[in-house]
């Protein structure tokens, strides 16, 4: 009787090892294959997760360099119907035929995405709350399936910025959320938070798109906005249960972070050192012109009195802002060629920072990790410091961003001064004195400017757009200036309402200081809806 209990202990104890060794395979393959979900197709092309200009080399040169498309982006997100090898193969042969044709070349090699099939209608007679609700159904695409394409795929269903969009935008989402909830659809915001926590698992950052052309570069940093929002709907727990992806997105914007801060200005990446200070910058790694705007870019070069390489990181390091058009990165503020993106500590992505470490100090607290969290809460009281010491003008009652090349603030005058308050950093004295400020610079008829200067790019005056009015509002809500964030409300609502009833559609951005002018104009065709502005006006016509 004992040896036969002895016989079934070891076949139990047998059985529990080849157990344990089954799932720690099982899920080893899991996490692997979790992390190279993102390209799927490498097997099959192992160029498949190559940006286009990388990935076709002398192709995309020739037809970004053409005039076969009048849409730079189009030929990016063009399908492959082999793979990437084949075609260069081909093409180096076909080229040798005098009467050779890229048209043709790409016709019979590529095929176009399929269009994506909008069947919605909108009437400027359609209450405005209806009409961004369905205009949910035009906006949502479904998980995505792998091809040879650009496209990074996405596992979850994810509602896009504008009606032909086939892709997700990173810092677009987070005001394409506050719609969600504001349509109480909690499962979509929840996919979204999703997507994004895959990219970062799997990229170890968020994209600009979920595009490999947008692979080395970023947008401003809400991720933790999303997760803070979500919470509200589903409860502090979703702080703690995302807290790995915020850590590996904050670990990405401190790439190159020194342990021993130096005492001089020295940049590493993102990071920005100065007199013992940490701050953060945009910034890309590449080097060359952006595969969306190719040829634009490198004309742009050509007219820099820098080395095309460092201008090429600056309009790139301006792409990754957000604010990608804009006075904020000039040193001429009428000559985009004189953009200098890397000289310069951005309010916004500062901001943005101090929020990602004071959301990770929370989720520290709810893991009972304490001292991890006082050493979060410890960054983010320092970086509010040093923004308060570079960005800060006592004498103007106001914030700028700050060039750390001239050691000096710069003079545009912009709605980013707005962030402090949205992520309530600054006391009760120094608001009153913001507040005042954007109330003199920033307030047009139709809400707030985007800055005060007329340079002719989409993010100057007179252009608002509805992210800034909803940081402005917001912010100064915070500080109970309620009556100046509702006269900002009121204003953009009578803008935007007002071109709607014309309409019938809701735009990018609208011109806040001719309330007679209808199309704000900027990078998307006269379409139905655009995310951040269904988002942001859902929120504010529902509030109560």
């Amino acid at each position: 009787m004992k040896k036969k209990y002895t016989i079934a202990v070891i076949i139990g104890i047998f059985t529990a090892i080849i157990t344990l060794i089954f799932l720690y395979h099982y899920y080893k393959t899991a996490s692997q294959t979790s992390v190279n979900a993102i390209h799927p197709l490498s097997n099959r092309d192992p160029k498949v997760g190559l940006s286009p200009d990388e990935r076709f080399g002398e192709l995309f040169d020739s037809v970004q360099l053409s005039s076969t498309f009048t849409d730079a982006q189009k030929f990016l997100d063009y399908i492959p119907l082999t793979t990437t090898d084949s075609i260069l193969d081909a093409f180096k042969e076909a080229k040798k035929n005098p009467d050779f044709s890229l048209q043709s070349f790409i016709n019979q090699w590529f095929i176009t995405p399929p269009p994506v099939k909008n069947v919605y209608e909108s009437t400027p007679n359609d209450f405005l709350e209806d009409h961004i609700i369905g205009l949910y159904k035009t906006l949502s695409r479904p998980a995505d399936t792998a091809n040879l394409s650009s496209l990074l795929p996405l596992a979850k269903p994810y509602i896009v910025q504008s009606g032909q969009a086939k892709e997700l935008y990173y810092w677009d989402s987070y005001f394409t959320m506050l719609g969600l909830q504001a349509a109480h659809r909690a499962e979509d915001m929840e996919n979204m938070v999703e997507n994004f926590a895959h990219l970062i698992n799997t990229e170890g950052f968020i994209p600009s798109g979920n595009r490999t052309y947008y692979m080395t570069r970023s947008q401003p940093p809400f991720f933790a906005c999303m997760v803070q929002l979500l919470a509200e709907e589903k409860g502090k727990d979703i702080i703690k249960k995302y807290l790995p992806e915020m850590e590996k997105e904050y670990a990405y914007w401190m790439d190159g972070a020194e342990k021993d801060v130096p005492k001089s200005t020295v940049c590493k990446k993102h990071v920005v050192y100065m007199d013992g200070n940490t701050l953060n910058r945009y910034w890309d790694k590449s080097d060359k012109p952006r595969p969306e705007n190719y040829k634009q870019d490198r004309e742009t070069a050509k007219l820099s009195n820098k080395p095309a390489a460092e201008t090429y990181k600056d309009i790139r390091g301006s792409a990754e802002s957000g604010w990608e058009w804009s006075s904020r990165w000039l040193l001429d503020k009428g000559n985009y060629a004189s953009v200098h993106t890397s000289d310069i500590v951005p309010i916004d992505l500062n901001t943005l920072l101090y929020n990602l470490e004071m959301t990770i100090s929370k989720g520290k607290i709810l893991e009972k990790k304490y001292t991890e969290a006082s050493d979060f809460e410890k960054k983010a009281s320092r970086r509010r410091e040093a923004l308060m010491r570079y960005c800060w003008s006592e004498s103007k009652g106001m914030f700028f961003d700050f060039d750390f090349s001239k050691y000096r603030q710069t003079d545009v005058v912009s709605a980013a001064m707005a962030y402090p308050l949205f992520f309530k950093m600054i006391t009760k004295r120094e608001s009153d004195r913001l507040a005042a400020a954007i109330d003199q610079n920033l307030v047009r008829p139709g809400g707030i400017v985007t800055t005060t200067n007329k340079s002719g790019q989409d993010w100057d005056a007179p252009n608002g757009f509805a992210p800034i009015q909803w940081i402005t509002i917001k912010g100064l809500r915070n500080y109970g200036h309620d009556a100046a964030a509702n006269d900002i409300k009121q204003r953009w609502l009578n803008l935007t309402i007002k071109v709607y009833k014309s309409t019938g559609k809701l735009l990018e951005k609208y011109n806040v200081e001719d309330m007679t002018i209808e199309n704000g104009g900027g990078n998307y065709a006269f379409q139905d809806g655009f995310g951040w502005t269904n988002g942001v006006l859902l929120k504010l016509l529902t509030e109560k």
